[in-house]
């Protein structure tokens, strides 16, 4: 079993520097996957990744699109599917199974239903029940502002911090940290996080 997410950006062709992206979307991804095999870019401003530990799919989730939302007026589909594997390339696009058909089937259905994260597995009362989540979860997910996002990613990267460390790493103070993760529902998120993981051990 793995899991692959499948994205593309959106309102990328309103951006008048887009190595600032690009390069923000790499970062993101290194930070996943030091192994470049596990994820690509392609047209333009779609990419892919393997995330072999599927119980973390959703943590990756969340810290591409906060590391997206963190470029003004950007934000990212991701459609997250999960399943096996029969095959590996020389790099993730070329791999095939069942959670890379399933993530690019479930991007395809992205647009028309206009929500930007969703599952895909065999399971499909599983998939209902984290879809519904995942669309509560967006109402707050889709509006974060700059520093919301920025403050989620910080959060992700340590895990273990302190809000007056992490206060320290951005300078600005504990009550700041406190603020910012509140109105981003990062508790919320994490909570959501952790209930995902679960019911990923089930598969």
């Amino acid at each position: 079993m793995t899991s692959v997410i499948t994205g593309d950006i959106i309102n990328s062709r309103k951006q008048k520097e887009p190595d600032v992206w690009i390069n923000t979307l790499k970062r993101a991804l290194s930070y996943l996957s030091p192994d470049s095999k596990y994820w690509e870019l392609y047209r333009g401003d779609s990419f892919q990744i393997e995330i072999p530990n599927f119980t973390t799919s959703f943590t990756a989730a969340i810290y591409i699109k906060a590391s997206i939302k963190m470029v003004k007026d950007l934000d990212v589909r991701l459609a997250i599917g999960v399943g096996t594997k029969t095959y590996e390339g020389n790099d993730v696009t070329e791999s095939n199974g069942e959670a890379f058909v399933f993530s690019g089937e479930v991007l395809e259905t992205l647009k028309k239903e206009k929500q930007n994260l969703k599952i895909k597995t065999k399971h499909s009362t599983i998939d209902t029940e984290l879809n519904l989540y995942f669309k509560l979860a967006l109402i707050t997910m889709d509006n974060w502002s700059v520093n919301s996002a920025e403050i989620v990613k910080l959060s992700i990267e340590n895990p273990s911090a302190l809000q007056s460390e992490l206060g320290q790493l951005i300078g600005i103070n504990q009550n700041a940290i406190s603020n910012r993760q509140k109105r981003a529902h990062l508790e919320e998120i994490l909570e959501l996080d952790r209930m995902y993981r679960h019911k990923m051990s089930l598969l």
